[in-house]
């Protein structure tokens, strides 16, 4: 990589940096536990709106994981989640009213946590509606994989978005407070996916899956993307550019082995496409704080009014890590 696009790259790292500094005067305490946070604790952020209903197995799901702490903005909730989330004795909790859009989607409201707390730790960074699968999950809790990571000399893990759904139509089935969502979206696309590498950035670009082929058939190339860097241990100097697509310094994204093999990898299991999915679509479109002028949820809206089986030739259901490793999706890497 050149010297100038180096010195670009360290002078937008810089900007990410003081726009986060900036926006931290966005978020209010609401519940500030963060003297709880012992050396060796991984921890988890969140930006989250109107959840109530998917927190209790979400928090359930990372605790048994081995989360030891949550840092999460609600983001003018008004649904019971901010009172929910400020009675939970693990949680560190702040309110803000501003713009999602104008923080980047959430991202300068994440970079300033993360390196006002996260600094020295192994930190999860997550949607409300993902959930972390990694190789030996079934068996290993997350302390020992970034154990692994860490002798390893490994700073950044990155996970597939894997999209699942139920079969026959989303709404189908209502989703129960508290219940495993993989109850009702027990199925995905075990196939139909492209991949390419950014040059600039340097992570890989996964596009596909369900989403893309039923609610982006005629422009793929706008489907979401489905490549995530959700775990790092982090330090001061780091900064998300895109969500959890993609970070600076630029090497952190380079969670791919170029010499032939596999590093290790993992999924995020993705609980989007359940009943809540409409109603969620609707807010969000009238909020109008998504990427694009919320095209994305355009295009879910026009196709839900059609109630849409996701069901499809290349749907498989989810069975555990050893399956989507099998599948190509993840891999253990030398991880034995």
């Amino acid at each position: 990589m050149g010297l100038l696009r180096s010195y670009r790259l360290r002078l937008q790292r810089k900007r990410w940096r003081i726009r986060a500094f900036r926006k931290r005067r966005e978020l209010s305490p609401r519940a500030d536990r963060t003297d709880r946070i012992r050396p060796g604790d991984i921890l988890l952020f969140a930006t989250v709106r109107n959840e109530k209903v998917r927190l209790p197995y979400f928090l359930s799901y990372y605790r048994n994981l081995g989360i030891r702490h949550f840092l999460i903005v609600d983001n003018g909730s008004t649904d019971g989640t901010a009172e929910y989330l400020a009675a939970q004795e693990d949680v560190s909790l702040w309110g803000t009213g501003a713009s999602y859009r104008r923080a980047r989607f959430g991202t300068d409201w994440m970079n300033w946590l993360l390196s006002r707390h996260g600094s020295g730790h192994w930190c999860l960074t997550v949607d409300a509606d993902e959930f972390l699968i990694y190789p030996f999950c079934d068996t290993r809790p997350l302390p020992a994989l970034t154990d692994w990571l860490d002798a390893s000399s490994i700073r950044s893990f990155p996970a597939m978005l894997v999209d699942m759904y139920p079969k026959g139509p989303i709404d189908a089935v209502p989703y129960r407070e508290g219940q495993d969502p993989f109850e009702i979206a027990a199925w995905f696309d075990s196939g139909n996916y492209t991949i390419r590498r950014n040059p600039r950035l340097g992570e890989l670009w996964i596009q596909g899956g369900p989403r893309a082929r039923a609610f982006f058939a005629d422009d793929p190339a706008r489907a979401p993307a489905l490549n995530k860097i959700p775990l790092v241990r982090w330090q001061r100097g780091y900064a998300y550019v895109s969500s959890t697509h993609s970070l600076l310094p630029r090497g952190l994204n380079l969670v791919y082995d170029e010499w032939g093999g596999e590093k290790a990898s993992g999924c995020l299991l993705h609980a989007k496409l359940i009943d809540t999915f409409g109603p969620k679509a609707e807010e969000e479109l009238e909020r109008r704080q998504h990427y694009a002028a919320s095209h994305e949820y355009r295009a879910y809206l026009a196709a839900m009014r059609q109630t849409p089986d996701l069901w499809c030739k290349w749907s498989e259901r989810y069975i555990n890590w050893r399956q989507l490793e099998i599948l190509g999706l993840m891999s253990k890497g030398n991880w034995a």
